[in-house]
């Protein structure tokens, strides 16, 4: 994978489109490494507009997370308006960072927060707009690995083609895992299928490569096959005993984006465990933060 920044007019564009604030990155907080001195570089991705991205809590908390190793950067990236996806295919620019305009298909890792099915679409809209392929199985060790988490990758198999792994579950502990195996993987040289059968040994990781699954004639589940020794069946929810301190530097936007606050998670999970509510089943068991 190289690592030389293509000199894209990206400036040219942000007059075409209606906000412009959306792409600039630059904002109060953000962080900025030294990509030379980082060994994983990892890009942090909501496949929706920068106003929906920006409010969402499990990026702002990964990013935090990830940033805080010496060793490591997170920057983030959305899926451009239709305006500027038109102008960006037009003049032919690639999928960026906000923090320093790179290319997507130029980090170690991009890391995909699915919360919910409708961003499906999107996901292989933002793939093919890094130019990344779309199919799992047609990348290469040039490629960045693709790990999706979320709510909506609880039933990870709509998606199973295009990503890599899936993180099933929360992601604080494992998405450092992940990074720290993928440093071992590169210093090793081996290839890809090592990468994946190591990801897949991780406790709720879950690699579909390593799987077949089978379906019933009514195209309902019959039942999932592990195809390695490292692939354990059932993959188990990744759960975190402790929360982790909350973060305390968010990035403050140039624009109003849809949560215009700080949030603050004083707990996660819930008491009542209502069966037709998708979060109080995900996120269980419950945890609380102390007042300190």
């Amino acid at each position: 994978m190289t690592h030389d920044i293509p000199s894209y007019d990206i400036q040219s564009l942000l007059t075409r489109v209606q906000k412009p604030g959306r792409y600039t990155g630059g904002e109060l907080n953000q962080i900025v490494k030294p990509w030379e001195q980082t060994r994983t570089r990892i890009a942090l991705a909501f496949p929706d507009i920068y106003d929906l991205g920006m409010s969402n809590l499990g990026l702002a908390i990964l990013y935090d997370l990830i940033n805080h190793e010496e060793d490591m950067l997170a920057e983030r990236t959305f899926s451009p308006w239709a305006d500027m996806e038109h102008a960006m295919r037009q003049a032919e620019i690639p999928l960026f960072s906000l923090e320093t305009h790179r290319p997507i298909g130029e980090f170690d890792i991009l890391g995909i927060s699915l919360p919910y099915e409708t961003l499906y679409t999107n996901t292989l809209n933002l793939l093919d707009l890094a130019r990344i392929p779309i199919r799992s199985e047609l990348r290469s060790i040039e490629d960045p690995l693709i790990i999706a988490g979320g709510h909506a990758t609880l039933n990870p198999e709509p998606m199973a083609p295009f990503i890599d792994a899936f993180v099933i579950g929360e992601g604080e502990d494992v998405m450092l895992e992940i990074a720290r195996t993928y440093q071992g993987w590169k210093d090793s040289g081996e290839d890809r299928q090592a990468l994946l059968r190591s990801l897949a040994s991780l406790w709720g990781v879950y690699v579909p490569d390593l799987y077949r699954v089978h379906y019933l004639e009514n195209g309902t589940l019959s039942h999932v096959e592990s195809l390695a020794p490292e692939a354990p069946m059932p993959v188990l929810k990744r759960i975190v005993s402790k929360l982790p301190p909350p973060v305390t530097r968010f990035i403050v936007p140039f624009i109003d984006i849809t949560h215009n606050r700080i949030p603050i998670e004083i707990m996660r999970g819930c008491t009542r465990g209502c069966r037709f509510c998708q979060a109080g089943m995900i996120t269980r068991p419950v945890r609380e933060r102390p007042v300190e």
